[in-house]
């Protein structure tokens, strides 16, 4: 809309400055090759920018038709048809503008003759190139730009990537570093609790001996009495009783410490 109002300002300021000037006495023909002039520069400016416009906008919607579907989005197959329409109409009526004006302007120049509008021709021909051009060098910075972007932001992912596997490296290091030293410490435990046992061991057999020669003695000794005999076997009894008693106390520690 703003575009539009200042189009139309700018009509009217020149419709103003040439009635101005054809008051003060300026030529007709001068006034109106100026006017003829400006009008020519507007029409030009309409057909560089509304059909050339609406062209390149169909051509960036079937674009962003491409990548939904290459990512995997249902786009239905009229959207297409109906962008690459609306394309083919727009740059038949911005060609077909530029050599309709072109022919035009012959035939008013032939009219009149005046050979200064076979240049303005020319120039409406000429100027069919400039907004593929323009189009085309813009679309070749986007491009470079897109590529830029590809070659820099996963060179920055894998160098983030690399630091991230680095820590994780170093950190399993650390890991298998505080395994070793459990596996050596429980190996230490091991080695001790086997000492334990067999220092255990040592003891109930020196402990079973003891009370063996013990009871040996005293039993040597009780048969040198001779006196007595229920005294004799009642120490006997007790005797044995006891030997018992210190050889089950020997196997039930035996088997608490494997």
């Amino acid at each position: 809309m703003g575009k539009v109002l200042g189009v139309v300002l700018a009509v009217a300021g020149t419709g103003a400055v040439l009635v101005g000037a054809y008051v003060v006495g300026v030529p007709v023909d001068v006034v109106l090759g100026v006017g003829a002039g400006v009008v020519a520069l507007l029409w030009l400016l309409v057909l560089l920018t509304v059909p050339w416009n609406l062209y390149f906008r169909a051509h960036t919607v079937l674009s962003e038709i491409a990548v939904s579907r290459e990512k995997g989005l249902d786009v239905p197959e009229a959207r297409d048809a109906e962008a690459a329409r609306i394309a083919r109409t727009m740059l038949r009526a911005a060609i077909g503008g530029h050599v309709a004006t072109a022919s035009l302007v012959v035939a008013v120049t032939r009219a009149t003759g005046n050979a200064t509008g076979y240049w303005f021709a020319g120039f409406f021909l000429l100027s069919t190139l400039f907004r593929p051009a323009g189009a085309y060098f813009g679309q070749l910075r986007r491009r470079l730009g897109s590529l830029l972007k590809d070659v820099t932001y996963p060179r920055d992912d894998v160098v983030e990537v690399r630091a991230q596997v680095a820590q994780l490296l170093a950190g399993a290091a650390v890991l298998e570093g505080k395994a070793e030293e459990q596996y050596r410490a429980l190996a230490e435990l091991r080695r001790n609790v086997d000492a334990l046992s067999a220092s255990m061991y040592a003891r109930t057999d020196a402990t079973d001996h003891r009370i063996t020669t013990l009871a040996r003695e005293f039993e040597a000794t009780v048969d040198r009495l001779g006196d007595n005999e229920e005294i004799i076997t009642g120490l006997k009894a007790f005797l044995r009783l006891l030997r018992t008693d210190g050889v089950a106390a020997a196997d039930v520690a035996g088997r608490a410490h494997p």
